[in-house]
């Protein structure tokens, strides 16, 4: 991700449906999230994959390394696609450079949490090697306070030996 992209970014949490906005952690729609990652050119903690289709965004992968503490091994990781570009392959590539990437970064596990109504998303995940660690039934609510399944999914990693020192 770069300076340059501001307005894909932007534009890009425009299409998502509105069913699924209720679930999007983060404040992204003004702005401020972009602006907080572009304040870390080294991405140390949030680092944001973007996948481009004939020069729209499709897609946005983010990996999030804590940079010490008990959970500085695991990395948190969330995908969105845009409408236009579901089950084209677009999420499987940015998991794929995701995973590659935590590797070379040290970490040792991946996780993700997600609503149980986001089937296809577990469905790419587990095929990439995630798993369902726990389901809770109706345990998260949307902005609108309706509850919805929380899904942790996990996946152990492999690191390259010259980077299991990582973190440290």
């Amino acid at each position: 991700m770069e300076a340059g992209d501001e307005h894909a970014f932007r534009d890009f949490h425009t299409v998502i449906p509105e069913q699924e906005q209720l679930f999007v952690k983060n404040q992204i729609k003004d702005g401020s999230l972009f602006k907080l990652w572009m304040n870390d050119p080294e991405f140390s903690e949030h680092l944001p994959l973007l996948a481009f289709v004939d020069g729209r965004l499709a897609g946005l992968g983010t990996l999030h390394q804590r940079p010490g503490g008990w959970k500085r091994h695991i990395g948190e990781v969330y995908f969105l696609t845009h409408p236009d570009f579901r089950g084209m392959g677009v999420l499987d590539t940015l998991l794929e450079e995701i995973i590659d990437l935590s590797r070379h970064r040290g970490l040792t596990k991946l996780e993700s949490s997600v609503n149980g109504e986001r089937k296809s998303a577990i469905e790419s995940m587990v095929s990439a090697g995630f798993c369902e660690l726990v389901r809770l039934p109706n345990y998260i609510l949307d902005m609108q306070a309706q509850p919805h399944d929380y899904v942790l999914l996990g996946m152990e990693l492999v690191a390259p030996f010259e980077n299991l020192g990582a973190g440290d």
